[in-house]
């Protein structure tokens, strides 16, 4: 059936955005209802059903179909296995809190979030981090920068770094075709990373000198432990890098066949699960719950977005979308509030059926547009504590140790809105 042909009605997009307001609100008002898994499971099947009949009702299963098969399985297998891998890698230890220290652990996690996903670096890096500032007073802001940069802004190299990046490549984006990305990458990270060391240097001095000195007295070389889980996410980084239609060339032949990369990305996640002692993954308090999480509420978010998709691509042409700095800064407005992911792909859905055939086109799309949507989608991710799953979670963890993190909205006004997002303004201007 073509895609044009099709009439949706604006009522079938309800679910999906209910299951959006979900996410962004109940955590917000009903977060005790809304912190068991279950409960997000069964919000999740409730407003999943509706969609999935209309779908079914309007001959359009096939669409249904394609989205959880090809989409939803691979989007949780590589994300579950990163988790299962990253999960197995501990950093333990206490270095001198110095500026020049803490602006090098945010700069390594900007690298490694691009090759082991914004939530497995933060994830290994964010304890290290508190523990090595633990005796100083001022810390809040170094939170704060981690989650820009950590847990967003350093994740855009590679489809492996932020789940919006590995829906662009299911649709089509050759793995390398993201390291384009890096003049993007780099000046937001750098200019991240300026300011950090500018304002950490500033509160470093403010710090009282007892603190100080028990910073400087209290040191324990840093530990690495399972280090073989490096080797399982080598093994991952090379197939999605290599098991594709880009160098297997059969797998055109039968669409089933991608699976084949599917199966390598699992195997590596339970070589992991064999080969790292328990004893590592209990000091890193690993559980299965947050992949969970990620399960469930993604299971309504693929179901209810697909008639949203299909009638962003049958009417795109109304919208008054057009231009690469409008899907930049719309992409970036919605993913501050909702979820990167499906905010990158109802954009991405948008530009197909704007219907351009002519010039450089990535994933279907002209390859302006699909640059404006990749980072948009991760670096406004990081504008509020929901755009993104790791916000959260280090927030959860620094406030497990007794750091007072921001309220949601003094998060945007002490830190986003003043820091992340002049810098995003800058990067539209010079690229986009």
């Amino acid at each position: 059936m073509e895609t044009q042909s099709i009439s949706i009605p604006l009522l079938s997009l309800l679910p999906f955005v209910l299951m959006l307001l979900s996410i962004a609100i109940f955590p917000l008002f009903w977060n005790h209802f809304w912190e068991k898994n279950s409960n997000k499971l069964i919000v999740a099947i409730i407003l999943s059903f509706p969609a999935a009949i209309y779908l079914l009702a309007a001959n359009l299963s096939d669409h249904l179909y394609e989205t959880m098969v090809f989409d939803y399985v691979p989007f949780i297998i590589l994300l579950g296995s990163l988790f299962t891998i990253t999960g197995g890698i501990y950093l333990s230890g206490d270095i001198q809190a110095k500026p020049s220290v803490n602006t090098l652990f945010l700069g390594i996690g900007a690298v490694l979030a691009s090759f082991m996903g914004t939530t497995g670096a933060a994830m290994l890096l964010i304890r290290p981090v508190i523990q090595t500032n633990k005796e100083r007073q001022f810390k809040v802001h170094t939170i704060l920068f981690f989650i820009g940069i950590i847990a967003n802004c350093g994740g855009l190299l590679t489809p492996l770094g932020d789940p919006p990046l590995f829906m662009m490549y299911l649709r089509g984006a050759h793995f390398t075709w993201f390291f384009k990305l890096f003049p993007e990458w780099f000046i937001t990270n750098a200019l991240l990373l300026l300011i950090y060391f500018i304002v950490d240097s500033y509160y470093y001095k403010k710090e009282p000198i007892s603190s100080i000195q028990l910073d400087r007295t209290n040191i324990r070389p840093i530990k690495l432990e399972g280090k073989i889980n490096f080797l399982w996410l080598a093994g991952v980084v090379l197939s999605v890098a290599f098991l594709n239609e880009q160098y297997l060339h059969f797998i055109e032949k039968n669409e089933y066949y991608k699976f084949i990369r599917e199966a390598a990305i699992a195997a590596m996640a339970i070589l992991s699960l064999l080969f790292t002692p328990k004893l590592v993954r209990q000091s890193n308090n690993f559980t299965w719950e947050p992949i969970k999480e990620v399960a469930y509420l993604f299971f309504g978010i693929f179901i209810t977005m697909v008639p949203c998709l299909l009638y962003l691509e049958v009417n795109a042409h109304t919208l008054g979308v057009t231009l690469p700095h409008q899907f930049y800064y719309y992409t970036g407005l919605l993913s501050s509030f909702l979820d990167n992911t499906p905010t990158a792909v109802t954009f991405h859905s948008l530009a197909l059926g704007l219907g351009i055939n002519t010039g450089n086109l990535v994933a279907g799309i002209p390859e302006e547009l699909l640059k404006a949507i990749s980072t948009g989608a991760v670096f406004f991710g990081s504008m509020t504590y929901i755009g993104n799953g790791p916000n959260f979670m280090v927030k959860a963890v620094a406030e497990e140790n007794n750091i007072k993190m921001p309220s949601f909205f003094a998060y945007m006004y002490k830190f986003s809105l003043i820091v992340l997002l002049p810098i995003f303004i800058i990067i539209q201007l010079l690229f986009i």
